[in-house]
């Protein structure tokens, strides 16, 4: 079992960066899929970016291509996820999520993750 915890988000004019961690407690020892999801208010929860412990599996879902990066640091045990050029359609509860099943981690669905974060709250003015 994976365990999760965030950090990062909060608020910031249109246009600024924010940058959301992941700390996985243990980092897998084998290879994982990993993503970021956001849910906004009335709204379903939409994938945001997959990446597999590998590195491979790199996906970002059209609305934030170019703007977003998730990356990953081994050492520190970190999943992170940068977001830059934000507008108000980015304000949303971000979470990250783990699942041992890697293949078909690219765009996997929120349903099939079985670890998630507590989630936090990204709040983009204009």
């Amino acid at each position: 079992q994976v365990h999760l915890v965030q950090s990062g988000g909060g608020s910031v004019q249109a246009g600024g960066s924010l940058r959301l961690s992941c700390g996985a407690s243990p980092w897998p020892t084998r290879r994982y899929c990993m993503g970021w999801f956001r849910q906004a208010p009335g709204k379903e929860r939409e994938g945001v970016a997959t990446i597999d412990t590998a590195g491979g599996s790199l996906y970002y879902a059209d609305s934030v291509k170019g703007r977003f990066t998730i990356s990953q640091d081994y050492a520190k045990k970190v999943l992170y996820l940068q977001m830059n050029s934000l507008s108000s359609e980015d304000t949303a509860m971000y979470y990250c999520a783990a699942d041992p099943r890697w293949d078909g981690c690219y765009a996997r669905s929120d349903r099939d993750f079985s670890y998630w974060g507590q989630g936090t709250q990204v709040t983009v003015s204009s």
